[in-house]
């Protein structure tokens, strides 16, 4: 049988274990690890592992002996409980042995997990799950993770309490970051707020997100969008003095004003498309880009990126001028458009 959407999800967390044995597939590898980690962890318990109650069977394995599967699913182990014989990285090669031990499973025996990388629809790996009455197939896709993914793993973190604003930013963190990386964040977010009684905020969202800028990049990104001119020269030595070479901070002051006319073009407000962008912006980071995207407007940040798209290809031509001078006047340049 076939499951997909919120029945799948549910499966994922609340496996059946009189079940025959489950098919896990999809493009993403890290997607079906997650999937099957979480399956089997449900089924055997923290202690299932150690207790020697799961059987891993490499593919490579049962490639050469077409009856370590079946072997596997009728042994009988020494400690109590149920039990998983886990069949990894499977192909269409491999469906007759799989065939083979899913037609001998009787109530008892340890359930046949097996994961398996793109399968069509006439896959025969598929055919042996999705053709039998007490089995199940789930495929992985790519698409983001639902609503309800994202509070199942809040709550496997320990978070409950979360503030509307809070959820906005992790729904778009989820859209943008892999599924690992997503859970890891997570459990930082968790960590960061373990003791505090407080709702779960933006703020606290922003300061566990993976920094896609240097912190000492973003203070003269700020200072030159924001229009405080004054305080350029001194944030300049600072960072030159540690290491960050002029096409570097270029590249980084292009990617800051595009994405500011990427706000402040979209058609739904400023903060409607730093929400959108790839990776999102969160939290205080998002409201500053979305007052400094309002304060310039469309057009003259058009003004600004093509001042330093000329500066940017400067930098890399073969002229002879004193590189981070040539920046920082650019850079003044534009903080003193800001001002105007």
């Amino acid at each position: 049988m076939k499951l997909a959407g919120l029945a799948a999800t549910r499966y994922f967390a609340r496996p059946e274990p009189e079940r025959t044995g489950l098919l896990i597939f999809g493009a993403d590898a890290m997607r079906v690890a997650l999937r099957r980690q979480e399956v089997i962890a449900a089924l055997i318990g923290p202690e299932g592992e150690a207790e020697m109650r799961l059987s891993r069977i490499p593919a490579a394995d049962l490639r050469r002996d077409g009856a370590v599967l079946l072997d596997a699913v009728k042994a009988v182990g020494f400690f109590p409980g149920p039990r998983v014989a886990f069949l990894e990285d499977a192909t269409d090669a491999l469906a007759p042995a799989v065939e083979a031990a899913v037609a001998a499973w009787r109530p008892g025996d340890a359930q046949i997990v097996v994961t398996a990388g793109s399968l069509t629809a006439k896959s025969a790996l598929r055919k042996v799950f999705e053709g039998h009455s007490n089995a199940y197939a789930i495929g992985i896709y790519d698409d983001p993770p639902s609503r309800e993914e994202i509070e199942e793993v809040l709550k496997k973190a320990g978070l409950r309490d979360i503030s509307q604003g809070a959820m906005t930013d992790l729904l778009a963190l989820a859209k943008a970051l892999d599924p690992g990386d997503f859970r890891q964040t997570v459990e930082k977010v968790a960590l960061y707020k373990y003791g505090d009684a407080s709702p779960l905020e933006p703020a606290d969202v922003a300061a566990c997100a993976p920094a896609t800028l240097e912190a000492e990049v973003d203070d003269v990104l700020n200072i030159v969008a924001e229009g405080r001119a004054q305080e350029l020269g001194l944030t300049m030595r600072r960072i030159e003095g540690q290491g960050v070479q002029p096409v570097q901070l270029a590249i980084a002051a292009l990617r800051h004003f595009r994405a500011l006319h990427f706000a402040a073009s979209d058609p739904g407000g400023p903060g409607a498309g730093l929400q959108r962008m790839r990776p999102p912006v969160f939290g205080p980071r998002r409201d500053r880009m979305q007052r400094q995207a309002q304060a310039w407007g469309m057009f003259r940040l058009e003004e600004a990126l093509k001042l330093l798209v000329e500066t940017d290809l400067t930098l890399r031509s073969a002229s002879r001028a004193p590189q981070m001078a040539l920046l920082e006047r650019a850079l003044m340049r534009l903080a003193m458009m800001a001002r105007r």
